[in-house]
């Protein structure tokens, strides 16, 4: 078997686990019964099936490109700029816009979300910037939502630690709780997104003042 027909087969395969648990879950919703928590966990089974169908595909999009100059090169197709973006607020606190909310991990963290804020993080590098790199950071987790578009409210039901993932070993050396403090907060907003702000623990205190005033940094975040 050629490397493309099992790469092929693979796509396959997972594509197949994933619409098998959809029809399980089709022939719940025509009048089985399931405990919501075990709906809870299957539905993320399946989300987890179709993120992993979406990241081998995209890595064999990377892997099968021509790019520029053969293959193995950067993709022709670059990621959608609706996803989100990077850019330094401050000069040195790193702020990744995401274009939606927080997924609802509350078994399993979300491999979509570290992969897509990875591959933000590729593409601010890619642009010849250099990214920060914090010892003792603090992680602000800022979410911006009316409250008809948010159905998941209790923080620990929410995949943030998907960030962690995609963050340690690049931005910081660890995520132990000494190495990385993490905060949640979340405003109401005509529109759905997440800021993600990391900073040094010792520039807290600027940070809150300026995300509670009224011309700070919401006005930051409202031009990214």
């Amino acid at each position: 078997m050629t490397e493309l027909r099992r790469d092929m087969a693979r796509i396959q395969e997972l594509i197949g686990a994933a619409f098998g648990q959809t029809g399980g879950l089709v022939a719940m919703a025509d009048g089985g019964i399931m405990p919501p928590e075990k709906l809870q966990r299957t539905l993320e089974q399946t989300m987890e099936n179709f993120e992993q169908s979406v990241l081998e595909l995209r890595r064999l999009c990377e892997r099968y490109s021509p790019g520029v100059g053969g293959y193995g090169r950067r993709p022709v197709v670059t990621a959608l700029p609706v996803i989100g973006r990077v850019e330094l607020l401050c000069e040195d606190w790193l702020h990744i816009r995401l274009n939606t909310l927080l997924p609802h991990c509350r078994f399993q963290t979300s491999g979509w979300l570290t992969d897509t804020i990875r591959r933000l993080l590729d593409e601010y590098e890619a642009q010849g910037k250099a990214l920060p790199r914090y010892e003792r950071a603090l992680m602000v987790i800022d979410e911006h939502s009316a409250i008809s578009g948010r159905h998941v409210f209790d923080q620990d039901n929410k995949g943030w630690k998907a960030v962690n993932n995609a963050v340690k070993g690049r931005l910081i050396p660890d995520d132990d709780q000494y190495t990385l403090n993490v905060a949640l907060l979340s405003q109401v907003s005509r529109e759905d997104t997440c800021h993600i702000t990391l900073l040094e623990q010792r520039d807290a205190a600027d940070f809150f003042s300026l995300r509670a005033g009224d011309h700070g940094l919401g006005r930051l975040y409202d031009g990214l």
